[in-house]
């Protein structure tokens, strides 16, 4: 494996590291598109194993926090999603079906009852 396919393998584990990301891809990935609140609640629910309209004020902020200053930025740069914070639409982009493969491998090994609602890749 050359240098350049090493660096690519290791920033596609990087990101698929944290669970908000994965959770955030999978329900993109059946979607193609998403509404940023509508993902706030998803994700969440999903850390939480709860039901979406259960998730409180609070943790709904925290979730929203954590995507709009950290993963979606993240995401956006190595060309997995593009999004415009102001509509909060969420768009897949080019890049995502490079880290596809990963993701599904990421998805078959997730707990069973985290992905309950989530859908199919």
């Amino acid at each position: 494996m050359d240098q350049t396919s090493a660096n690519r393998m290791e920033a596609a584990c990087s990101l698929l590291a944290e669970s908000e990301r994965r959770f955030l891809l999978y329900q993109l990935a059946g979607e193609r598109s998403a509404n940023l609140e509508d993902l706030i609640a998803q994700v969440a629910a999903w850390e939480l194993d709860a039901r979406a309209d259960a998730i409180d004020k609070e943790v709904r902020q925290r979730v929203y926090v954590s995507l709009v200053h950290n993963h979606l930025p993240r995401l956006e740069d190595y060309d997995i999603i593009e999004y415009d914070l102001r509509s909060g639409d969420i768009v897949l982009a080019e890049g995502f079906e490079d880290i596809k493969p990963l993701l599904e491998q990421f998805r078959q090994t997730e707990a069973e009852s985290e992905l309950r609602e989530r859908p199919p890749l």
